[in-house]
């Protein structure tokens, strides 16, 4: 059985010790992220808000992102993710932003991505993107995966910038560059 708490609990600990804040969009997981971040007690320390952009308008309205930009552009893309987690960072500030495009299932997206196929990405003090390929057209299970990979991917990101502060306090208390 899936679990939201188990699921989220690792980033909302690490978000509570760092203070430090989150903005989540998501498109095919449809508030699965948002659901196992705000499940931890005390997420309103950290959790910021979210948007779930399902739709051209969604996508219009909750982040402002023009038809002009997207000329260039395509949903269920590398580029779109981060064009996604950048425009929700910006609207609701906060140190980090997560983001999620893709095609859960059963069938294929209106670009033809194969079903179980998702861009993830994390802006803040360190940026970074992930494909998702499962493999599989199992809709809800691929909205887990996705999930998992999401969130594992922001809890990497969040303990490389633990580390980088240490070296960095620790070069400078001890003169070493």
């Amino acid at each position: 059985m899936n679990s939201l708490m188990t699921l989220g609990e690792p980033i909302g600990k690490l978000l509570k010790q760092r203070r430090e804040t989150l903005a989540v969009c998501e498109s095919s997981m449809a508030g699965l992220l948002s659901a196992a971040l705000v499940s931890v007690p005390g997420a309103s320390a950290y959790f910021l808000g979210s948007t779930v952009v399902y739709t051209l308008e969604s996508r219009r309205q909750f982040l402002a992102i023009t038809d002009e930009t997207m000329k260039s552009t395509r949903s269920a893309t590398e580029e779109y993710a981060l064009l996604c987690a950048h425009s929700i960072h910006t609207s609701l500030g906060g140190t980090w932003a997560l983001a999620e495009t893709g095609a859960t299932g059963p069938a294929s997206n209106p670009y033809k991505d194969p079903p179980g196929t998702a861009w993830i990405a994390v802006t803040g003090p360190i940026e970074r993107t992930l494909k998702i390929s499962t493999g599989h057209n199992r809709r809800e299970e691929n909205m887990w995966q996705f999930a998992e990979a999401a969130l594992g991917l922001l809890e990497e990101c969040l303990r490389e910038q633990c580390l980088l502060e240490e070296g960095a306090i620790e070069r400078a208390t001890t003169g070493k560059k």
